[in-house]
């Protein structure tokens, strides 16, 4: 067996890739810089900075540092409202980033929801074409049930939605 995959699934990738390249590129500079403040407070080496931060500005507030002064004592009031400050500012750019990738998600819903509704009719007429084959070959009774009929009808996407909408429960 090949370790290599069919040429169509490596096209298939190729071509996801592709896109996902491309909407990666058109992010404005206020996106990617949202991305990457994002993306590295999600980290453990963020977390780390801020331990040894934390850790030196409680050091040197306590006056265990010889010639440095104490310029926040405790209870560190000014390290509260610099926390503070970028908690606001960090959960910002959370948001933001997370709007993006919602928003790319959406994309991505709509896309594979008219790759499934192409795909839907592309069957559809499939059905009909073979239904067609089997009764001009003499074999509708082995091949056509109730079941290839109902399949080779066309579906109505609109009704299956709604239908969809009122039978999923809301979370």
């Amino acid at each position: 067996m090949s370790n290599h995959a069919p040429r169509t699934v490596t096209e298939n990738i190729r071509t996801v890739v592709q896109v996902e390249e491309e909407i990666r590129n058109r992010r404005s500079l206020k996106d990617r810089v949202a991305d990457a403040i994002g993306t590295f407070a999600g980290t453990v080496g963020f977390v780390l900075m801020h331990l040894a931060w934390f850790l030196a500005w409680v050091i040197i507030n306590a006056g265990l540092v010889p010639g440095l002064p104490r310029f926040d004592p405790y209870p560190y009031q000014l390290l509260c409202m610099i926390v503070s400050l970028e908690g606001v500012l960090l959960s910002t750019f959370v948001l933001i980033k997370q709007n993006r990738m919602t928003l790319s998600a959406d994309r991505r819903g709509h896309l594979d929801l008219q790759i499934n509704l192409l795909t839907e009719k592309e069957v559809t007429k499939v059905i009909q074409m073979l239904e067609k084959v089997a009764a001009h070959m003499g074999m509708e009774a082995d091949v056509v049930d109730a079941e290839v009929r109902e399949m080779g009808e066309v579906t109505a996407v609109g009704d299956l939605a709604r239908e969809v909408e009122n039978e999923v429960p809301e979370e």
